[in-house]
């Protein structure tokens, strides 16, 4: 996903204006809501570093896009998105892991999971 914002931030300029806007915030802001979900939070996602937080915002992005901005389309396109979502859903509810930034800096227990650590 963070390719996807990546491209997105590069090419911000060029597209604020012409963005699609599913939700009625602007062109400029759903571009930049976007990219904040899909560069920023999959970059903490990687980290594991702030993970529940992290999964929300692209949580919220795939729910849009695949029920909303490509709500007429055909399953085939909004297959993709539908799929990181539930990437994203499982996520939030199992927690970042024991190799997380969030397991190093908080401990196990802030990790959401309940699986016994050794």
């Amino acid at each position: 996903m963070m390719v996807h914002g990546w491209s997105k931030l590069q090419g911000f300029s060029e597209m604020s204006g012409s963005f699609p806007d599913p939700i009625g915030v602007g062109s400029a802001v759903s571009l930049s809501l976007a990219i904040f979900a899909e560069f920023f939070c999959s970059i903490l996602l990687i980290l594991g570093f702030l993970t529940p937080l992290a999964t929300i915002p692209l949580i919220i992005t795939m729910l849009v896009a695949a029920f909303i901005a490509h709500a007429d389309d055909p399953w085939s396109t909004k297959e993709k998105a539908v799929l990181f979502l539930a990437a994203y859903i499982t996520l939030l509810v199992s927690g970042p892991g024991r190799y997380s930034l969030d397991h190093k800096l908080f401990g196990p227990d802030s990790s959401g999971s309940t699986s016994p650590t050794t």
